[in-house]
């Protein structure tokens, strides 16, 4: 299948106010959960400077596929609407500059190891003494004390030791991990926030606070209700693969073309399905399904027949009779049959944008939107860089003399300039 052919995107009206108009974020992050939640605030209109190391930026810049010389498709999609400014914090005079960029911020957002920021006297006890109105965000797999804070941690680590990895998959096999990265996702939308939390009461409170989010905590979150009903009941959640263990039928279903999934989470569901589209009146109608225990009790004869019935038609036969019907159901689409889809297109999320190098590269814009404070214009993710003599120049008023120095020293690193 080929790829969709994209269309630029829809503008704001000029002259629209942005959220987040007037705010700086000094961010420090790399990988998903840092950078994707500055995105978030950059899509809302804040001004983010990302600090990245001199030599190769962001490790995200390296992954695969490439685009341009310093950048990737997954930097693409963490790093829009950003400047980006390369420091080689090894050497003083670069410090000095991240402290300066701190000095006058709204926000610092950081994920390094613990200890890291401390080293360079950039950790919150440090800068917000300067700045009592900073907000100082850190991000980390397991905290910033107790005995776990020094140890690294992934995604799929605490998908795994939270429990949430226990209950996707089949039943007779080991967990199955989600394949996005799902614990550093949430955990950006989470600080995000509390990012914005602690904007709004720093309006009312006049001080900014230190803000902490832990990969493995959002995880925990992430594992919703079973988590409750555990503690309440003492019963451990068992998998059910792309059944239901709750409701019936809830599944995967294979169709005379392709697999559709069917969510039928209460009774008038299950009357629908049974009378309207798949035309059992009789199903309905029967004392024994009537309800979702009595369902539940009759679970592997209900979903046979129901397997049965789905596999003699075509999906789009069904899908229009569950969407006549108001029965929940949607194609099991491949990545390429979902951005080929009419919901995709319907909702306009996927668009064009122009990039220096390439010429164009596609963007996914964020799920929301807002009538009265519109997003930003998207701009692509920035080259290595990109924006360090203006951020200098601009942000922190350095004359040239000093600028130049930065950049003949390597302190700071200028796209498309050698030291």
């Amino acid at each position: 299948m080929t790829r969709p052919v994209l269309s630029p995107p829809k503008l704001r009206p000029a002259g629209a106010p942005l959220a987040l108009a007037g705010i700086r974020v000094a961010d420090f992050s790399h990988f998903i959960a840092g950078p994707l939640c500055s995105m978030i605030l950059a899509d809302l209109g804040a001004e983010v400077i990302k600090i990245e190391k001199a030599e190769g930026g962001d490790d995200f810049r390296t992954l695969r596929p490439p685009v341009g010389k310093d950048s990737s498709g997954p930097f693409l999609w963490t790093n829009r609407n950003k400047r980006s400014i390369a420091i080689d914090l090894k050497q003083e005079a670069g410090i000095a500059a991240a402290r300066d960029i701190v000095a006058k911020s709204d926000v610092v957002l950081e994920n390094f190891s613990t200890g890291v920021m401390a080293k360079f006297g950039l950790d919150y006890a440090s800068v917000s003494a300067d700045n009592p109105m900073l907000i100082y965000c850190s991000v980390s797999a397991y905290g910033r004390s107790g005995p776990l804070k020094d140890r690294l941690g992934f995604d799929p680590i605490t998908q795994a030791e939270s429990g949430f990895m226990s209950m996707n998959g089949d039943a007779d096999r080991v967990g199955v991990r989600a394949g996005p990265s799902i614990m550093d996702m949430s955990t950006a939308m989470m600080t995000c926030n509390a990012v914005l939390a602690a904007l709004f009461a720093r309006e009312r409170l006049g001080r900014g606070q230190y803000i902490e989010n832990a990969l493995f905590d959002t995880a925990v979150t992430m594992v919703g209700f079973h988590a409750l009903n555990y503690l309440i009941s003492g019963n451990e959640p068992s998998r059910f693969g792309n059944a239901s263990r709750d409701t019936i039928p809830t599944a995967a279903f294979d169709t005379a073309d392709g697999p559709i999934f069917v969510a039928c989470a209460n009774d008038r569901t299950w009357n629908r399905l049974a009378a309207r589209v798949m035309d059992r009146p009789d199903l309905a109608n029967n004392p024994e399904y009537a309800t979702t225990a009595g369902r539940i009790q009759h679970r592997d004869e209900i979903l046979a027949i129901v397997t049965g019935i789905l596999a003699r038609k075509p999906r789009a036969h069904w899908l229009e009779r569950m969407r006549e019907s108001g029965v929940p159901g949607g194609a099991i689409n491949t990545i390429s049959e979902a951005f080929d889809s009419t919901e995709m297109r319907d909702r306009e999320l996927v668009s064009v944008i122009p990039h220096p190098e390439v010429g164009s590269v596609p963007n996914i814009r964020l799920p929301f939107s807002m009538e009265h404070t519109p997003l930003a214009d998207p701009v692509a993710a920035p080259r290595l860089g990109e924006h360090s003599e203006m951020v200098l120049r601009d942000v922190l008023g350095y004359d040239a003399a000093r600028i130049e120095a930065l950049r003949a020293s390597g302190a700071v690193k200028m796209a498309g300039r050698a030291a």
